[in-house]
């Protein structure tokens, strides 16, 4: 392991809510796609939600008989409303540079969402930071979505390994960090207190990408 992989670790970047504002549109999305079905599910409720993988949401919010019965449907139709709503989708204030700061800071990013490939790249196409990132895991990959430590394993494991830091705005992000052995740094930018993302492990909480940003160089992924 070099000393550039020792010092520079790893930063596993979750993307709704954490690099594009796009968590209310997923939470109408799913609580529409729910009514469809004939559930009602409060808004609170698949909010909290947001940032565990689809192939959980179901269960964890309306139950396992649900999941059974209209699991399939109720992804496909949150789906098509949330493709609906992209063009209400923007980047989060500093989302870009922070990304393009962390390349330059020699930080090996990781992209870990649980959406599907086809909708990260729609997502990243906002942000123009691909060329920023040196790995990219989505929910088509073969790996358990969030809260398990799975997706972050695997984006650590295609950035080239070594030590390694989360930036997530969910719950479930730090809760995946957690399983993984990794630190987290939450972001309040996908609607969460910061209370909640500290309880569920994080170290750090900024309001955003550019609270990040403006305080990197007094926090956890300062230049070394």
């Amino acid at each position: 392991m070099t000393t550039e992989t020792l010092h520079h670790p790893v930063v596993v970047l979750d993307l709704d809510g954490t690099l594009v504002d796009s968590v209310y549109q997923h939470v109408v999305a799913w609580h529409t796609a729910f009514h469809d079905v004939g559930l009602h599910v409060s808004a609170v409720r698949v909010h909290e939600a947001i940032g565990m993988g689809g192939d959980r949401l179901v269960a964890h919010v309306a139950g396992d008989p649900a999941e059974a019965a209209v699991g399939e449907d109720v992804r496909k139709l949150h789906d098509d409303y949330f493709r609906t709503q992209l063009r209400s989708v923007c980047a989060l204030d500093g989302a870009a540079d922070l990304v393009e700061a962390l390349a330059g800071h020699g930080h090996r990013l990781a992209l870990v969402s649980s959406s599907e490939s086809d909708l990260v790249d729609d997502l990243l196409e906002l942000l123009d930071v691909r060329r920023h990132l040196t790995a990219v895991v989505t929910g088509s990959d073969d790996a358990a979505t969030k809260p398990a430590s799975d997706m972050v394993e695997l984006g650590i494991e295609r950035a080239g390994g070594g030590a390694a830091i989360v930036v997530g705005d969910a719950v479930w992000d730090a809760l995946s960090a957690e399983a993984a052995g990794v630190p987290c740094v939450g972001l309040r930018s996908g609607g969460i207190s910061a209370e909640r993302l500290t309880s569920a492990g994080a170290s750090w909480v900024y309001d955003g990408p550019r609270d990040l940003l403006d305080h990197l160089e007094d926090g956890p992924l300062r230049s070394h």
